[in-house]
């Protein structure tokens, strides 16, 4: 292994092995301390003005839940600002790639097994509990447009952990319109003005033309993040990978 990727990969692990107490980890904590003091990632990026990491999502994906919770520490200490970018998933396996569903219906037993286990590994290692739902999979077009209506205020990131933690830790169908609403009252978002902002013409088009710009871009699914536009990484587990790739900008 080359030895500046062995040093990434070595302080990544040290990083997401730190202590995780109440779902947050140590890196979550100093960023949370950061961001009440105003200094956050994106405040941070625009002082430098030297790039940003795109974060293509749908919250109806566990991996995409765990890569939500881990970039966001990662982003803030290295000062990069995160651009959101929510999409719809299933458009994406619709258009390109069928795999998914035919994998669901022809499941190889011992992989599920595994897969099972391996998520586990990694929500224990983020200190997030992530269980099997019961309506899965499930119709987020409703919860990804909140996250795009909410963004100009600020609400993106508050909005988003609180359906992953709904959906993923709660067992509870987030394309209920009641679901959203306590997620809404939970956050400080009026019930009424969300379910009419949701419908607005403007924010259906978005959604759709971030999910057909991640296709054209080669996505193929959530989560998927850019560094400076043209450098992809798919899955929360590629996020060794992302650190790598800002470590070596950093040397430049």
């Amino acid at each position: 292994m080359r030895p500046a990727l062995a040093d990434a990969m070595a302080s990544t692990m040290a990083w997401t092995f730190a202590a995780a107490p109440a779902h947050a980890t140590a890196g979550h904590q100093e960023f949370a301390a950061k961001e009440k003091d105003g200094l956050t990632p994106a405040k941070l990026a625009r002082q430098r003005q030297d790039g940003m990491i795109e974060f293509f999502f749908d919250c109806s994906s566990p991996w995409t839940y765990l890569a939500f919770h881990n970039i966001l520490p990662l982003a803030h200490e290295f000062e990069e600002a995160i651009v959101w970018r929510p999409i719809l998933v299933g458009g994406i396996f619709n258009t390109i790639n069928p795999s998914v569903y035919q994998s669901r219906e022809r499941p190889v037993a011992a992989k599920v097994r595994y897969a099972r286990k391996d998520l586990a590994d990694w929500a224990s290692i983020a200190g997030l509990k992530i269980g099997r739902p019961t309506i899965f999979p499930v119709n987020s077009v409703k919860a990804m447009r909140g996250c795009i209506w909410l963004e100009r205020d600020g609400k993106l990131v508050a909005f988003a952990r609180a359906v992953f933690e709904a959906y993923w830790t709660d067992d509870r169908d987030i394309a209920d319109d009641t679901v959203l609403a306590d997620i809404c009252a939970q956050i400080g978002i009026d019930r009424a003005a969300f379910l009419a902002g949701i419908s607005e013409q403007a924010i259906k088009h978005k959604l759709k033309s971030n999910t057909d710009e991640l296709i054209e871009r080669g996505g193929f699914g959530s989560p998927t993040m850019f560094l400076d536009r043209d450098d992809m990484y798919f899955g929360n587990d590629r996020l060794v990978l992302l650190r790598a790739a800002l470590e070596r900008r950093r040397k430049i």
